[in-house]
């Protein structure tokens, strides 16, 4: 049975028909290439399960269920470290796949320091609480890294971008 879009937009007709969306079934899983997710949570130790359940679940659902492992811990990892840092303020975190790699990415809202010390004591003590993701990241050929983030954001950016898994399995 054919899933049909209901608009009431004229436009948007052909850019579903050309998007290939006109006669999708509703079956059809989720492509790989569709993973776009991004959610909010509250900077609390408990959302750290939170983030990994809708990870897994994400990835299962567009057929990446092999970064499961590593990008479980990568979320765990990167909320872990928010939660110390800025607790109990919300968290961003995004997921996404594109180009064959799972890029997990993670806005806080730490606070911007004013003394140059200070911001470079902190960002030491950020990068040395995310050593197990710098291990796990680099076994797995990835990159990981840290910034502050850039407007409209505010606070600091934490990453990981997961190539295909050839580790951990």
């Amino acid at each position: 049975m054919p899933l049909t879009h209901a608009t009431h937009c004229p436009v948007a007709h052909p850019v579903l028909d050309d998007a290939g969306l006109a006669g999708r079934r509703r079956n059809r899983p989720p492509r790989p290439e569709g993973l776009s997710y991004s959610f909010t949570l509250p900077g609390e130790p408990h959302c750290a399960a939170t983030a990994r359940t809708a990870v897994r679940s994400a990835l299962y659902a567009h057929g990446l269920a092999p970064y499961t492992d590593l990008a479980e811990l990568a979320a765990t990892e990167l909320m872990g470290t928010a939660v110390k840092l800025t607790p109990g303020r919300e968290l961003y975190l995004s997921l996404r796949y594109r180009t064959g790699a799972l890029r997990l990415v993670l806005w806080d809202q730490h606070p911007r320091h004013t003394n140059p010390d200070d911001v470079s004591v902190c960002a030491e003590r950020r990068r040395g609480a995310l050593w197990l993701l710098a291990a796990m990241v680099g076994d797995c050929g990835g990159e990981w890294g840290t910034a502050e983030a850039e407007p409209p954001q505010r606070g600091v950016k934490s990453w990981a971008v997961l190539p295909a898994p050839r580790c951990g399995r």
